[in-house]
C-alpha cells in the first residue's frame, strides 16, 4: 500500500512530516506524484482511529474512512480558498492540489491512534489527546510551507478553515438527517 515516491518511501515522509519538518511539507507539495501518498496517509490515519477506537466493527471503519477522506478534500478546500482570498500574503501562491497533499501528510500522527486501543480510559484519553495536538501543529506547518505564509496567517487559515468545515458538515448532516 505504501509505496516509493521517486527516492522518497511514504513511510520516510510520514516521519518527516511527524517530526514536523518543514522542508517535508515544501518537498510533497511540489511533488504531484505525492498526491495517491498523501491519500494513504489519510487512509492509515483512519484505520489506526477505527481499531484504537473498536467501536462500529466493519461498518464503522468503512465509514469513518470516507469521512476521513471527504474531510480532508474538503477541509483542504477551505483552506485553499480562505488563505488564498481572506488571508492572502505577498507571497501566497498555491493550488488545491498543493494543500491537499501537505495537509494529508500532516495526518501522519493520526497513525499513533491505534494506540488509544490500550484499555486503560486515562491513557487511551491522552493518546487521543497527544495525536490531536501534534496533527494540528502538522496542519499549521502544511498550511504555512504550502501558501507561503508566516505562522499567524497560517493559524488563523487552519482555524477559520476548521470552523468553516464544521458548519459546512453541520448544515450538511441536518439536511440529510
Amino acid at each position: 500500500m505504501l509505496e516509493a515516491t521517486g527516492q522518497k518511501s511514504t513511510i520516510d515522509r510520514m516521519i518527516r512530516a511527524a517530526r514536523l519538518e518543514p522542508q517535508l511539507y515544501e518537498e510533497v507539495e511540489h511533488d504531484q506524484s505525492a498526491t495517491i501518498p498523501a491519500m494513504q496517509v489519510v487512509v492509515l490515519g483512519a484505520i489506526a482511529g477505527g481499531i484504537g477506537a473498536l467501536s462500529g466493527g466493519i461498518t464503522g471503519l468503512v465509514f469513518g474512512i470516507i469521512a476521513a477522506l471527504v474531510g480532508w478534500a474538503v477541509y483542504a478546500f477551505i483552506a485553499y480558498w480562505v488563505g488564498t482570498n481572506i488571508f492572502k500574503g505577498p507571497q501566497t501562491e498555491a493550488t488545491w492540489g498543493q494543500l491537499l497533499r501537505t495537509l494529508g501528510f500532516a495526518n501522519s500522527p493520526r497513525v499513533l491512534l491505534v494506540l488509544a486501543i490500550i484499555p486503560v480510559s486515562i491513557i487511551s484519553g491522552l493518546v487521543v489527546l497527544v495525536v490531536f495536538i501534534w496533527t494540528l501543529f502538522a496542519t499549521v506547518i502544511a498550511i504555512r510551507q504550502a501558501l507561503d505564509f508566516d505562522t499567524w496567517r497560517a493559524i488563523a487559515t487552519a482555524v477559520v478553515s476548521l470552523l468553516a468545515q464544521v458548519v459546512i458538515f453541520s448544515v450538511v448532516f441536518a439536511i440529510v438527517a
